[in-house]
């Protein structure tokens, strides 16, 4: 089985067959909603809205922990994270698809590893790569199956919201070789590399960073909303390849 997280623009699957509702408990508290079950084409999936169904809880304040731990026991197999993100590399325009493959991290303050405590031993986990490798290849097969065109590779950098970043933040995050910047892929990543499960993104473009083309003076919130209802079209269509083929991992 696997799971999907979707992120701004995708609070729902649709198409799904038998579709039914579960709230999950963790030791990490509540994730952000009940996690929804269903079937494509015979194949069962979990389904989790990162901000809830409603949209309401701000990157900053997700609680990833419950998140992950409750899509792994849930019995998922390996996690598909949808996100929205701003362009940084002058390949990245609004309503690109790009299935990052490097991370760096921004963020301050969240809680971002399960091995914290008096009773946990200190323990470290290898990231070089922080993106399971046979998961993105799912993803791009299916992309390819899906006769959607998609960006093999990226570092996404994640800032910590929920206000968008300032044009020399931005600057800075460039010199530092990001190509996509966006507010949910850490520390969920890592998380789910602690809990062994499989994990890779993919990211929609939904508007020129902070200084660039478009949003060189201003970012357009009105505009992100009209590129995310057409890119999420597409994503729904990889989406469901990628839960017809062949099991993470294998």
């Amino acid at each position: 089985m696997l799971g999907i997280i979707g992120g701004s623009g995708l609070a729902r699957l649709a198409d799904l067959e038998n579709p039914r509702r579960r709230i999950a408990r963790t030791p990490w508290g509540d994730p952000s909603c009940a996690l929804t079950f269903g079937e494509l084409d015979g194949r069962e999936i979990a389904f989790l809205a990162r901000h809830g169904y409603g949209h309401t809880i701000a990157p900053h304040e997700i609680n990833y922990r419950a998140n992950l731990c409750a899509l792994r026991d849930a019995g998922v197999e390996g996690v598909i994270a949808v996100a929205t993100v701003g362009g940084i590399a002058r390949d990245c325009g609004p309503g690109c698809l790009v299935v990052p493959d490097q991370i760096i991290d921004y963020t301050h303050g969240r809680k971002s590893t399960y091995f914290e405590g008096p009773d946990q031993p200190v323990t470290h986990i290898d990231f070089t790569e922080p993106y399971d490798p046979a998961l993105r290849a799912r993803l791009l097969g299916a992309a390819a199956r899906a006769g959607e065109s998609v960006i093999d590779h990226g570092v996404y950098g994640c800032s910590q919201g929920p206000r968008l970043e300032t044009a020399a933040e931005i600057r800075r995050m460039a010199r530092d070789g990001c190509d996509l910047v966006g507010m949910t892929g850490m520390p969920e990543a890592a998380l789910a590399r602690e809990l062994e499960l499989p994990y890779a993104a993919l990211c929609v473009v939904a508007n020129h960073a902070a200084g660039i083309g478009e949003s060189a003076q201003r970012i357009s919130l009105e505009a992100i909303t009209e590129v995310l209802d057409q890119a999420m079209a597409r994503v729904r269509r990889i989406l469901s390849e990628a839960i017809r083929g062949e099991p993470a991992g294998r």
